[in-house]
């Protein structure tokens, strides 16, 4: 793609937990041009907003990564509203990009798109073989229209847009909020809290049988930036770090790394979500050379530090 530094490039959900390292990555590859669009600023479930937006950035590259998000909870409770929200801000910011003429849209899809019982590791060619896991499915459905949308737009239009699939993010500047956050900021919460007020036991959903895989933020951003640079085609490419872990045996790395050494009790009422977790990530080393390289227990760290800095 050449230079960044007369790039003018977008980033919808630029001060969210993903974006600011986007962000910040951006700034260290020489682009001088970034505008971040705040939620406060523009409703981008408004078309109208949304035309404010392009014509307030001019931007030569839109990233899009505003979304609607949370853990298993949260996807529960938030079906219709996460499914028309994540549909709608992609499906709108697409569409005024490819009458804007820019250069290239950058959507970010999720985990979740892929089927329920999709074999291990996921390959991207098995993402239409069935239909999500139930819990995160509107969620994962409404991101995954972006790929249709874009697929249809290059063959339509010859627009360039990319389809980037990460898995479960972590590090720094998670969402802790025990109501909507993820797995990995969830224990360290209720890890960290215990120890403060000595408890000996900790409640976890499920049955801690499911695996998933997890890549650290600063990574995943790292990948985005590549791909963004590197990247044209319309085929959805995984983002993630190529292991799967259980979530009791993560629960355990999480125990031992914040000194908590009470036992844990799996509420089995609660819902698992998918089975196993894991990607195939050749497809992304192939296309434009993008490979993990922080190690699960050094991010792991990063994260407790920066919680116990912070809370």
């Amino acid at each position: 793609m050449g230079c960044w530094s007369g790039r003018r490039v977008t980033v919808t959900g630029g001060a969210g937990f993903l974006g600011s390292f986007v962000v910040d990555r951006l700034r260290r590859v020489g682009c001088r041009h970034i505008f971040v669009a705040r939620e406060e600023n523009y409703d981008l479930c408004s078309m109208s907003a949304v035309k404010r937006l392009y014509r307030d950035a001019e931007p030569d590259i839109v990233i899009h990564l505003a979304a609607v998000v949370g853990g298993i909870g949260a996807n529960r409770q938030n079906q219709g509203k996460f499914f028309y929200e994540n549909l709608i801000m992609g499906v709108q910011m697409m569409e005024a990009g490819r009458r804007q003429g820019i250069e290239k849209f950058v959507a970010l899809g999720t985990i979740c798109c892929y089927p329920k019982f999709t074999p291990v590791p996921f390959k991207e060619g098995n993402l239409w073989n069935g239909y999500p896991e139930e819990t995160n499915a509107p969620y994962g459905l409404a991101k995954k229209m972006l790929l249709v949308q874009s697929q249809a737009y290059r063959q339509q239009y010859g627009f360039n847009s990319i389809f980037l699939m990460p898995v479960n993010l972590y590090g720094p500047g998670d969402n802790f909020d025990p109501e909507t956050s993820h797995v990995i900021p969830a224990l360290i919460k209720k890890c960290v809290d215990a120890i403060k007020k000595r408890e000996r036991e900790i409640i976890v959903w499920g049955t801690g049988r499911p695996t998933r895989e997890f890549l650290y933020v600063e990574d995943a951003a790292e990948g985005i930036i590549l791909a963004t640079e590197k990247y044209n085609k319309s085929e959805p490419v995984n983002l993630g770090a190529g292991f799967e872990i259980s979530i009791k045996n993560l629960a355990r790395s999480i125990a031992k790394l914040t000194g908590f050494k009470g036992r844990f009790i799996w509420d089995k009422t609660k819902p698992d979500g998918q089975p196993r977790r894991c990607l195939d990530t050749s497809r992304a080393y192939r296309e434009f050379g993008f490979k993990a390289k922080t190690t699960f227990e050094e991010g792991l760290k990063k994260t407790i530090k920066w919680y116990k800095s912070k809370f």
